[in-house]
């Protein structure tokens, strides 16, 4: 776990796919068409606690949805790449605008989609029922699935490695 740490500790930006790993990855259509998605609130939360922590976040999803942009803006995420079939351009863009190393920013993935930017990262994470591939590239995998708190935990351990953890946790004591 050291390992982890010394890597989440070099991070300042995190990068979150949507489907899969924001979301349990269930599409919910209406018959009008409408796409719905349900999102965890505890991740919600984290993602404010990293942002409130100085780190900042980002969404590249191959989907495009109206709830996710409404989603992302009500974070505060000001970085949102959606409708990116190949992701590696997107990620390439972002690093670049933000003046970024490879080794300074996380990416949170669930399927073979996610790979190519899994394998430059300098903190490669799988969420617990990512696709086996995605696993056996990822530094870490989290213990909850996707759209069940995984994102929570990635914002937590980045937290704790970097020494936020018990600051923010003040409020709420």
């Amino acid at each position: 776990m050291e390992e982890i740490f010394t890597r989440a500790r070099r991070i300042r930006l995190v990068i979150f796919d949507v489907d899969g790993v924001l979301t349990d990855g269930s599409l919910y259509l209406g018959d009008d068409g409408q796409e719905y998605k349900a999102f965890h609130s505890r991740d919600g939360h984290g993602m404010v606690m990293l942002r409130q922590a100085g780190i900042r976040q980002a969404i590249i999803t191959g989907r495009t949805s109206e709830v996710v942009r409404i989603r992302m803006e009500s974070l505060g995420i000001a970085h949102i790449f959606q409708g990116q079939r190949q992701k590696l351009p997107a990620y390439e863009t972002l690093k670049a605008d933000l003046k970024l190393t490879d080794e300074a920013i996380a990416y949170v993935g669930d399927d073979v989609v996610d790979l190519p930017i899994l394998r430059r990262v300098g903190l490669a994470i799988a969420v617990a029922d990512a696709h086996p591939l995605v696993q056996q590239q990822a530094h870490w995998i989290t213990e909850q699935p996707g759209g069940r708190g995984a994102g929570r935990a990635v914002c937590e351990l980045i937290l704790k490695a970097q020494g936020h953890w018990d600051r923010l946790m003040r409020d709420y004591r």
